[in-house]
C-alpha cells in the first residue's frame, strides 16, 4: 500500500476539534493523486492520452476521527483493474498504526473526447501494484432511494464546487449532503453513488430521507434525475 504521512491541521477539524468527513475525503483523494503522480500516470499523463478517472462510488467506514494535531498515515492501493473499472481501497492510520478509517471506491476510466468508457492503458498495469483488498465489510455500490422523503431548497453550483475536470467534485456532493444531517449526528459510515456529472450554474435539489440513525440525500436536477446519492449511518456506540 502506498502511504503519505501528515498531521491534522486546525483548518481540517470541526467545532469539536476532530477531522471532518470532508477533510478525510480530501486526504484519500490526495493520496491517490500522489501515488499516480509518483508513478508517472497522473493528470498530465492522462490529459495527454485523453483519459480521465471518474469516481462511481464511495464506501467510507470510520472507527475514529482523529483530533487536531494528531500524526496520521494515509494509504491507498488498487486491488482490481478490469475493463474500464478500477477498484481502490483507502485507509487512514493513527501514529501507532491503528486503523482510523477504511474505504472502498469504484472508478471508471473515460475517453474525454467521447465521454465513453475506455480500456485500461498498459502503463497502469505495469506501474500500479495490485494488492489484496482491505479487510472490511463491503456494501453494494448501488444505493436504493426510499420513499417518504422531502425536497429541500435548490442549490446553485458555483465555481468552488468544481474540480480540474470542470464538474462538481465528488467530495463537494458529500459536503452538500451533510447540510441535511441533524445536530450531533456521529457519522460511522458514508456511502455515495455518483450517477451524473453536474456543471457550473446547474441547480441541484436535495431529496432527504431521515430515519433513526440514518440520513439519505439524493441530489436531483429539475427533472428529478439523481446526480448523486449520499447515505449516512450513525455510530450507535461510544
Amino acid at each position: 500500500m502506498y502511504f503519505f504521512e501528515g498531521r491534522i491541521r486546525y483548518s481540517e477539524v470541526d467545532s469539536d476539534g476532530r477531522l471532518t468527513l470532508s477533510s478525510l475525503i480530501n486526504y484519500f483523494q490526495d493520496c491517490s493523486s500522489f501515488q499516480s503522480e509518483d508513478l508517472g500516470v497522473g493528470l498530465d499523463f492522462l490529459a495527454g492520452r485523453h483519459r480521465v478517472w471518474v469516481l462511481n462510488s464511495w464506501q467510507i467506514v470510520v472507527d475514529r476521527f482523529p483530533k487536531q494535531g494528531e500524526t496520521v498515515k494515509t494509504g491507498t492501493q488498487p486491488y482490481e483493474m478490469k475493463g474500464f473499472l478500477g477498484l481502490r481501497n483507502f485507509a487512514m492510520l493513527s501514529g501507532d498504526g491503528t486503523y482510523l478509517a477504511k474505504a472502498n471506491s469504484v472508478w471508471s476510466l473515460l475517453d474525454t473526447d467521447t465521454g465513453r468508457p475506455a480500456g485500461m492503458l498498459p502503463e497502469f498495469m505495469e506501474r500500479y501494484e495490485i494488492g489484496e483488498r482491505l479487510d472490511m465489510e463491503y456494501t453494494p455500490r448501488k444505493i436504493m432511494i426510499p420513499e417518504g422523503g422531502e425536497d429541500g431548497e435548490g442549490i446553485v453550483i458555483r465555481k468552488h464546487h468544481l474540480d480540474t475536470n470542470h464538474h462538481v467534485n465528488n467530495g463537494q456532493y458529500v459536503n452538500l449532503a451533510m447540510d441535511a444531517l441533524p445536530e450531533g449526528f456521529r457519522i460511522y459510515q458514508m456511502r455515495a453513488e455518483y450517477k451524473m456529472q453536474t456543471f457550473l450554474d446547474e441547480v441541484l435539489i436535495p431529496y432527504v430521507v431521515r430515519r433513526d440513525g440514518y440520513v439519505l440525500v439524493a441530489l436531483k436536477d429539475a427533472d428529478g434525475r439523481p446526480h448523486a446519492v449520499v447515505e449516512f449511518t450513525e455510530r450507535t456506540t461510544l
